[in-house]
């Protein structure tokens, strides 16, 4: 399928391999990429999920396996014959008579993984392979899959080859396709797909052969866009201004874990240590986000001395005090431990007093902008305002106030390492605008702001939510972010009425 608009070129260097540059400067927000995927489908290790919309199933009741080939599907799919992208593979399973059989496995039951669904998103690139050769050969084919690293991970190598290649060439019946071919397709997936979601929400896996070779950065460029109204159409956007020929780069991994667990994901999923500048700098790019306080001077903070060394040593900044990184990865994996433990409870009261009562603990260890510190803060900004009895419009000032704190907290450490066009400063955009609203009004309530102060905290108010909605409206509508984009235009609206009434 053509593309309606691409302003990249392909460039390569013997260690990037494959990477795009802007073909010409563009601005913030201009569509560098758009393109649909050359294949859809579940996730690896997925849980049993419907085949045509991927909403989860339970195929043990009636009701929940496609009528031709026995295979996952949802009622809603069954009813509307709307899984048009099961077909092809419904053909496969149905002439081979393959079984679908949920997997009795305690141990894949607890983690709600279901190895049989592994095999599905390689069998429909190997399918639109045959429908579309010339797209694949031109643009899937040279996609980069890295064998000898893949076959060295011995134990995810073998089971590779057993749940997906093996079962494809013998129960599916599809020996016309080579072992060495289904093993390239799926290092092609692990190296280059992208999760998106449906408009529901549930998480799917799409490769897009042109987007898929952007290099990875740590402080990306470049944003993303999936349209699951529009078969998952993807549209890339700069998320700031580029010069003609500036490499383009997003980020393979979450922005917002510290360099020794980016390093892992990347290390382990795409077979390279990055070595960007985030990555380079100790202090990530002066956030200080993986620090600790330094125990010898109470004034500093310790870093590591080499961050591509998970053994190296560990100094303070301010005294050049040292200590050994062993002390250090400790401590860090027994607050990750209770953190984990706080965010598996249930939204509640007491999930909220305990995420702030870990704020607290730590303060005198970590860097407030520690990555841990970040994390149970961006919990807090979820819960203020949805929790029971604390309800937004029960809280107090105080409560207020300490939600506002919160969001210019974070905000300080996305507009480091996610500026300009990005949702996760969109959404907190968002976050932030209600307390700022709501403790003007307190304080107009309270005489303690004049009607001109009123009016200067609400258009700060508004300038926020501008930026919010100026990001939020690339979105598709039926996303998350695209729900929350017509929320944020509707407020958007009501507080300029409000403005102009004043």
């Amino acid at each position: 399928m053509s593309f309606e608009k691409n302003l990249t070129e392909i460039e390569y260097s013997p260690v990037l391999g494959r990477y795009l540059v802007a073909s010409e400067a563009v601005s913030e927000s201009d569509v560098l990429i758009e393109e649909y995927p050359f294949a859809y489908g579940p996730k690896l290790s997925s849980p049993v999920v419907c085949l045509g919309c991927f909403v989860p199933v339970n195929c043990n009741l009636d009701g929940f396996r496609c009528p031709k080939c026995g295979w996952p599907l949802c009622q809603d799919c069954i009813i509307s014959d709307g899984a048009e992208v099961h077909q092809k593979e419904c053909e496969v399973f149905k002439s081979a008579n393959a079984k679908f059989y949920v997997i009795k496995d305690d141990e894949y039951r607890k983690r709600n993984e279901c190895v049989q669904l592994d095999c599905v998103m390689p069998l429909r690139v190997l399918l639109n392979k045959e429908i579309d050769p010339e797209r694949w050969e031109r643009e899937v084919a040279p996609m980069e899959y890295h064998d000898q690293s893949r076959r060295q991970m011995t134990e995810v190598w073998n089971a590779d080859l057993v749940n997906i290649a093996q079962y494809l060439r013998g129960p599916c019946k599809l020996d016309r396709f080579s072992e060495d071919l289904i093993m390239r397709v799926v290092g092609i997936l692990e190296v280059n797909a992208f999760e998106g979601r449906t408009s529901h929400g549930h998480t799917i896996r799409c490769l897009y052969p042109k987007t898929g070779i952007l290099a990875h950065n740590c402080v990306p460029n470049t944003a993303r866009s999936i349209y699951p109204s529009d078969r998952f159409r993807i549209r890339l956007r700069a998320m700031k201004d580029l010069k003609a020929g500036q490499q383009l780069h997003h980020s393979y991994t979450f922005t917002l874990n510290g360099t020794a667990a980016r390093q892992e994901h990347i290390r382990n999923g795409k077979f390279f240590t990055c070595r960007c500048a985030r990555c380079s700098d100790p202090t990530e790019l002066g956030t200080y986000f993986s620090s600790f306080k330094c125990i010898s001077c109470d004034l500093g903070f310790l870093s590591s001395i080499d961050p591509f060394d998970s053994t190296a040593d560990w100094r303070c900044n301010h005294c050049r005090f040292t200590t050994p990184a062993e002390g250090i990865l400790k401590n860090i994996s027994t607050m990750q431990a209770e953190v984990a433990d706080v965010q598996a409870m249930d939204m509640s009261p007491e999930r909220l007093q305990e995420c702030e009562a870990l704020l607290r603990k730590y303060r005198m260890i970590l860097h407030p902008s520690h990555y841990i510190q970040t994390s149970l803060k961006q919990s807090l900004i979820e819960m203020y305002g949805r929790v029971h009895g604390y309800e937004m419009v029960e809280l107090p000032d105080i409560l207020l106030e300490r939600k506002e704190e919160l969001c210019r907290q974070v905000l300080g450490v996305l507009n480091v390492f996610e500026p300009g066009l990005s949702r996760a400063r969109a959404m907190l955009l968002y976050e932030l605008h209600v307390p700022l609203v709501l403790l003007a009004k307190s304080g107009f309530i309270a005489k303690v702001l004049s009607l001109s102060n009123l009016k200067e905290r609400i258009q700060e108010a508004v300038s926020i939510l501008e930026e919010s909605v100026s990001i939020l409206k690339y979105e598709d509508p039926s996303s998350q972010e695209g729900l929350l984009g017509r929320v944020a235009s509707k407020a958007l609206e009501s507080l300029k009425l409000s403005i102009e009434a004043m």
